[in-house]
């Protein structure tokens, strides 16, 4: 008899299998990054059509096959459609998605990395936050939970290296509680897309896209 878990955790990715199944890739709190069969996901009516579009995050109920994971129910607790209602939102949102799936891996519970994904969608539906600030805490906060992120002192002002600090640092919930100049945002921005070029193995579609969309130099 299969086993059946319950795992915390988002939709990072769906895609349609055959005319009514999805196959979604989930962020989870335990078991890292997984994918999942959404048996009938696609049929109208289904209670799994919304839990298993990105970014859905909640709680999910998954059965254990011999090679993979099927999806039989999930408690969303957050759904995120706000962001489809900002001019760049859903770009930001599928960048951070997208950024979260390239660091996580299975078998490696991702608790750090769930959070942060979780509170930096969040901070995105907050009016009073720069979503140029929000990326670059995301990012930088992100490398640093993966180990991937050197400050090079040398290269920063003050300012913007107690800002560098203070991200790596701070309770993740204090993430996104302050502000700073255009100036230091600039340089925050350079510095980290210097170091993304450096580190990365392959480009990322989303982050192309963000910053086309966005203006956002080369």
């Amino acid at each position: 008899m299969s086993e059946t878990l319950q795992v915390r955790g988002m939709v990072l990715s769906s895609m349609p299998i055959g005319e009514y199944d999805k196959r979604i890739v989930l962020l989870t709190k335990e078991l890292g990054r997984i994918s999942a069969f959404a048996r009938g996901a696609r049929r109208p009516g289904s209670t799994l059509m919304a839990a298993s579009d990105p970014p859905a995050f909640g709680t999910f109920s998954l059965i254990t096959g011999r090679n993979s994971y099927s999806l039989v129910q999930a408690s969303i607790e957050q759904y995120f459609r706000e962001l489809a209602q900002e001019e760049t939102g859903i770009y930001y949102g599928y960048y951070f998605l997208d950024f979260a799936d390239y660091y996580s891996r299975e078998g490696i519970e991702a608790a750090d990395t769930l959070n942060l994904l979780y509170l930096s969608l969040k901070a995105l539906l907050h009016s009073r936050l720069d979503n140029r600030l929000v990326r670059r805490i995301f990012e930088l906060r992100l490398m640093t939970i993966n180990g991937e992120y050197a400050v090079q002192t040398e290269q920063l002002s003050e300012g913007a290296l107690y800002t560098v600090q203070y991200i790596q640092r701070a309770p993740m919930e204090k993430l996104y509680t302050f502000t700073v100049t255009p100036e230091i945002l600039q340089e925050l921005g350079c510095a980290l897309d210097r170091h993304m070029e450096r580190v990365l193995d392959r480009p990322l579609r989303s982050r192309k896209i963000l910053d086309e969309v966005t203006g956002n130099p080369d």
